[in-house]
């Protein structure tokens, strides 16, 4: 088994570009080329092999998880180079299984269990997700890095007034936020548009967290929180749907595009944004499993179909998929730079296993988005219902304030803090 594996990460090895060394119980250490490695994989028992053999990538994933295998030095160089050389691509017979039944047995369509899918990741609580993400907004979906921004926090601000202004937003209208988080965009919208805004989300523990906030701000008469997308019958002058449409399922996604349709008025402006393949493939089981139970992630093509199907012409499709590579970035260096206080709000909960999986999760994420073979992009679609006549015919309106005020031309974005 073990010559197996040494052949393996040779080709991987191989493949990329990332010098790394791989060492084995016995103390013996392999080489991919020369130079300095960038990390090393250290197998601490051999059982690891095993999983490796049956279970591919997952395997290997799952004995880091379990201490079974260690990584010295980069942890995202180990992903850029398992990604380079394609160790993610080769998927064994048991992981199709596992992926399979995982998606037969949490699927969305149970109105149960898709709650249940959304408290497995969002009940680790608004203090978890406070240390991370951006404050005050905190939006946990792709921000939008234009010339001169520095920081998360207004990278996210630039997001949502990107999405506002593809939108046509305008004081007074009705807009339906679907998916709406922890209400970052809500809040923004209303504060800075002057629009009304009802959000539908079916997570209990960030819905009350949006309550909570609303009831704080004393903005009950312009701000509403409900739950499941297929409840309403009232019709918006907008909708916008920001990181909602990959957490449907695959059984879900055409029922879901037609929700955003009925909620539309004759003529009304929506945006999707969503992450999705170029091409039809799978979602990656660790995904599933470790982190998005009930998640997958449709294709451009399949989106742009159901979205004709319902009656819903595209105006604009725009591929922010670099951006959220750096989105991640700044993520995954807040969660590592806050681990002690992350691990302090539950020792239990928050253990090193979590931690593993959770840097996988983040910096794995990052350079899927920045890899130059990478299929998972992040899109931004507006559409109306029904063919329009009055959408700007062209983008320039979107850039008018950038113009105004030109920001300096410099590094767009943080690029690495120190990991290389």
């Amino acid at each position: 088994m073990r010559s197996w594996i040494e052949t393996t990460l040779r080709q991987a090895g191989e493949r990329s570009a990332i010098p790394f060394a791989v060492r084995y119980p016995d103390g013996t250490e392999q080489r991919t080329r020369e130079g300095v490695p960038a990390f090393t994989l250290v197998f601490r028992d051999p059982r690891a092999y095993w999983r490796m053999a049956a279970f591919g990538h997952i395997g290997m994933l799952e004995a880091y998880f379990d201490g079974q295998l260690d990584v010295e030095g980069s942890l995202p160089k180990a992903l850029a180079a398992g990604m380079e050389g394609g160790l993610d691509r080769r998927y064994t017979p048991l992981i199709w299984l596992r992926n399979r039944w995982h998606e037969l047995t949490h699927a969305n369509a149970n109105r149960r269990q898709a709650q249940r899918n959304a408290e497995f990741h969002y009940a680790l609580g608004p203090e978890f997700y406070k240390l991370w993400l951006d404050d005050p907004l905190m939006l946990y979906t792709c921000a939008y890095w234009k010339e001169g921004t520095r920081t998360l926090e207004e990278a996210q601000r630039n997001k949502c007034d990107h999405v506002a202004q593809k939108l046509l937003l305008k004081p007074g209208e009705e807009v339906v936020d679907v998916g709406s988080g922890f209400g970052g965009f809500m809040f923004h919208a209303q504060e800075r548009y002057g629009v009304k805004v009802t959000a539908l989300n079916t997570t209990g523990s960030q819905a009350e967290y949006a309550r909570r906030e609303i009831e704080r701000r004393r903005l009950g008469n312009s701000l509403q929180v409900h739950g499941d997308f297929r409840d309403g019958e009232r019709e918006f002058d907008k909708v916008a749907s920001i990181g909602c449409l990959e957490h449907a399922g695959r059984d879900q996604l055409a029922e879901l595009i037609r929700a955003h349709a009925r909620y539309l008025k004759q003529g009304g402006l929506g945006l999707i944004h969503f992450i999705g393949h170029v091409g039809r493939y799978e979602t990656d089981f660790f995904i599933r499993k470790y982190v998005f139970p009930g998640g997958w992630i449709p294709s451009l093509a399949d989106v742009v179909v159901e979205m004709e199907r319902a009656g819903l012409e595209i105006l604009d499709v725009e591929n922010l998929r670099r951006h959220y590579a750096l989105t991640l970035d700044v993520w995954a260096e807040r969660f590592d730079r806050n681990w002690e206080r992350i691990r302090a709000l539950d020792p239990q909960r928050f253990d090193e296993r979590f931690r593993r999986i959770w840097r996988c999760y983040l910096y794995g994420c990052a350079e899927m988005f920045r890899a130059p073979n990478g299929r998972t992009h992040l899109f931004q679609i507006v559409f109306s219902k029904g063919n329009t006549t009055s959408y700007p015919m062209t983008r320039d309106f979107l850039y008018e304030e950038m113009r105004k005020s030109p920001a300096k031309v410099s590094d767009p974005a943080p690029r690495r803090f120190g990991h290389g």
